[in-house]
């Protein structure tokens, strides 16, 4: 890839990022915030793709906030 697709291989790193991990995170660490997301299971590969944008976008809004920003009586999940 580096040789023959340098750009695109430029947005790969051995730090991934794995949507099924930071979902089971927050079941967790905050039920309530992960029975928020529901998955509407079309089961296409692309349908799969913007699901898992959309639900990595949701972690990223409720569960991967700071405290500071944090409910009233919630704190944002200790690293």
């Amino acid at each position: 890839m580096a040789r023959w697709m340098p750009e695109f291989e430029r947005f790969f790193h051995y730090r991934n990022l794995d949507v099924s991990t930071l979902k089971e995170l927050c079941r967790r660490w905050q039920p309530a915030i992960y029975k928020g997301f529901q998955k509407r299971a079309m089961h296409t590969a692309l349908a799969d793709i913007h699901e898992s944008i959309d639900e990595l976008k949701y972690y990223r809004e409720h569960f991967l906030i700071p405290a500071a920003s944090a409910p009233a009586g919630e704190s944002a999940p200790a690293a």
